[in-house]
């Protein structure tokens, strides 16, 4: 018998330029790469966080997930990271929650760019991804 749980995906990028086009290609390439890595069905979403930094306010991270194949019911939700001193800057991550059968240890969390070091403990950026047949 499969049990299936709510975990946690975590994932993080950042842009060089506040502009709709930067942050486009930025929520696409992580939500691309946390997909395929995850072997992740949108149907198993429960639902996806976004924060951004406060010096990105071009376009909501949530407006261009909501473009993305089979996502048009997935309830999205976008919000203001807490701003502390000396962090890091033009950087938007994202909390997806998701149905699945995969262990704790199985699910793949992304981070790209300059977020590389939110958690380089989690730093799987450069493992290669799954071929998809």
């Amino acid at each position: 018998m499969v049990h299936w749980k709510v975990r946690s995906i975590r994932g993080a990028t950042t842009v060089e330029n506040n502009t709709i086009e930067a942050v486009r290609e930025a929520v696409t390439e992580l939500l691309e790469a946390i997909e395929t890595r995850n072997q992740l069905d949108p149907e198993e979403i429960v639902s996806v966080i976004f924060t951004t930094t406060r010096d990105i306010d071009a376009i909501f991270p949530a407006a261009i997930a909501r473009q993305r194949p089979n996502w048009q019911n997935v309830p999205l939700l976008d919000v203001q990271q807490m701003h502390v001193e000396g962090g890091l800057s033009k950087c938007i991550r994202v909390l997806l929650q998701i149905n699945t059968p995969k262990l704790q240890n199985e699910i793949c969390h992304v981070y790209l760019k300059n977020a590389k070091n939110l958690r380089p403990d989690w730093q799987i950026a450069s493992l290669p991804l799954p071929v998809q047949s």
